[in-house]
């Protein structure tokens, strides 16, 4: 395995946070959006997702644009250039979520 396939691994499913994160990529697929549209949009406090978006910040899996409230995210050329490994990955742990919501049955 390669460190940028190794690194994404850790973001997405190998930490607790990891699929905050993902969810947090796949809606900025879509286009930009600020902490407070994506804390909003996938139900999350507005502290952990900002807590999220520095932590994807730091690993170039995302770019901001602005300052303060304004700030947009989306998905940097870094994971752009990568995305099959996100997807992949993705799938993996999409897979994994629903195997463990249908054995707890939630």
């Amino acid at each position: 395995m390669n460190a940028i396939k190794r690194l994404i691994w850790w973001l997405f499913a190998g930490t607790a946070g990891g699929m905050k994160r993902a969810l947090i990529i796949k809606l900025l697929t879509e286009q930009p959006y600020n902490a407070n549209q994506i804390s909003e949009k996938i139900d999350l406090d507005y502290k952990t997702t900002r807590h999220h978006l520095e932590m994807l910040e730091k690993h170039y899996m995302v770019v901001a644009i602005g300052d303060k409230y304004g700030k947009m995210y989306s998905i940097s050329p870094f994971l752009e250039d990568n995305f099959a490994v996100f997807e992949e990955i993705w799938l993996r742990i999409r897979q994994n979520d629903i195997r463990t919501s249908q054995d707890t049955g939630k």
